[in-house]
């Protein structure tokens, strides 16, 4: 147990009586807060004196989850989420840190784009975020590095019949483009996301589909899986032999196939700088034929097939997969019911961010997880992957961002319950046990007892503390030859 620099000074918060979960154990210890950040980490019984505290008594404090992929859709699609109802949403789900995707209108691939971007999110956000620039334009990768992103995103897809939400100006496919920006990236020390995509092969698997008149949604879950998930082993085969070459630090999106996790694997085993992330459909939606049956596009994002599971739970246990993040995608239910008889006319993706930690806990009581890998994957690996030295952490010293848990609550899952613009869930009807009863950024409650109630504008951009994993001296060499 640690002390502040002076106990006998008021602090601005103490948490009691909770038990403090990180990456490696538990204890029961007592928390002081001042100014955002925790001060003191006690034994319980030694006096706190402080204006205000919580009694967290038989409940567990996780570190705030760090959720580095997620769609918010403002600028642009505000129709379907905006920046307060997506933040609010992170709030009552323990998420105290979100990454906004670049797929809005328009797109944060310049310097002045990402700027007013930043300064709604300045204006808006209830929880701390940042932005995942559009890594596209190469002139204006050096200045975009320099605004304090933790990451910069590129699509490997340009949609097929519809411009959302892959639409021009985000989409790289050609070899050539990507190897420029992997090279260009490399310099500047950030980590790339990528979305995996071999648009050529998923051209060809398509027009099979059409050609037989197969259109619906059964046919759009099975194109994207075709072949064990060729589209994902093949485009994830490219960005790994492409890090190799440029030693770009690589975050690989949308772990989904066994093909992908054994490649992983080796990437890793040689050294190479890459981290990988899956999605909260890939094991509790997607993965199950009976849901794509009875949501349709509502359970698409993606089909996952089934002997999938088992090795993708292996994965994320043991590390290969290294982190959680939510791909949360709202639409609305006009833009997801065409879906039902021409799937590739629905908008993809599926809202996660309030409810999958509770997911998370229910799997970890099931025994599928432990409670300790739940907060490593969800708030400790992406704050070491992504520079965050502050969050992720219930140390002294770091941000006062955490959320309360009761991990014997049990309820079910509901429309009525989602924050987020787009009114519904793939998850409605679902018990769960696990929920989170207070959320905490930087020393503030923001959501408690059921009601967010922190105030947009009070978020702040979480900017990286550097990248040491990159060496930009070597990645020049590299890109020199």
């Amino acid at each position: 147990m640690t002390g502040g620099p002076d106990l006998r000074t008021e602090l601005d918060l103490a948490v009691i009586g909770g038990t403090l979960v990180s990456a490696t154990g538990r204890t029961t210890a007592d928390i002081g807060i001042r100014d955002g950040r925790i001060v003191a980490i006690v034994e319980p019984g030694v006096p706190l004196v402080a204006g205000a505290t919580i009694d967290a008594t038989g409940r567990h404090l996780l570190p705030g989850l760090i959720d580095v992929h997620s769609h918010h859709r403002e600028p642009g699609f505000t129709h379907k989420e905006d920046i307060v109802s997506a933040t609010s949403a992170c709030a009552a789900g323990g998420v105290t840190t979100s990454f906004a995707m670049p797929n809005v209108q328009p797109p944060p691939n310049t310097a002045e784009r990402l700027a007013a971007m930043l300064a709604l999110y300045a204006d808006r956000a209830i929880v701390d975020y940042n932005i995942n620039a559009a890594g596209t334009v190469l002139e204006e990768i050096p200045r975009l590095a320099e605004m304090g992103i933790a990451a910069f995103k590129v699509f490997m897809v340009i949609d097929t019949g519809r411009d959302y939400p892959h639409m021009p100006g985000i989409g790289v496919h050609d070899h050539g483009d990507l190897f420029r920006i992997f090279q260009r990236v490399a310099e500047t020390g950030v980590p790339l996301m990528v979305h995996p995509h071999d648009q050529a092969l998923m051209t060809a698997i398509e027009e099979r589909f059409w050609e037989r008149g197969e259109r619906d949604f059964r046919a759009y879950a099975r194109a994207y899986a075709a072949h064990d998930g060729i589209i994902w082993d093949a485009a994830a085969a490219l960005l790994l032999r492409i890090q190799r070459a440029t030693g770009t630090q690589l975050h690989l999106l949308h772990t989904q196939t066994r093909g992908v996790i054994e490649q992983l694997r080796a990437a890793k085993a040689a050294g190479q700088a890459v981290s990988a992330e899956i999605n909260p459909w890939a094991v509790f939606l997607g993965n199950d034929w009976a849901n794509i049956e009875r949501l349709g596009s509502y359970a698409l994002s993606y089909y996952v097939p089934e002997s999938n599971t088992d090795p993708l739970w292996a994965a994320l246990n043991d590390g290969t997969i290294d982190l959680v993040s939510t791909d949360h995608a709202p639409h609305l239910r006009e833009e997801k019911e065409p879906g039902w008889t021409d799937g590739w006319k629905a908008h993809t993706g599926t809202p996660s961010t309030q409810f999958y930690l509770s997911l998370l806990l229910d799997a970890s009581a099931a025994g599928r997880i432990s409670l300790e890998r739940v907060v490593d994957a969800t708030a400790t690996t992406p704050a070491r992957v992504f520079g965050l030295g502050g969050k992720g952490r219930l140390e002294v010293g770091a941000d006062a961002d955490i959320a309360i848990v009761d991990l014997t609550a049990e309820f079910e899952i509901t429309d009525d319950l989602v924050l987020s613009t787009c009114g519904w869930t793939p998850y409605a009807g679902r018990r769960v046990r696990g929920q989170v009863v207070a959320t905490l950024s930087r020393g503030e409650v923001v959501y408690v007892d059921g009601a967010v109630v922190g105030r947009p504008g009070r978020g702040r951009q979480a900017r990286p503390a550097g990248h040491p994993s990159v060496t930009s001296s070597a990645i020049r060499e590299v890109n020199r030859a």
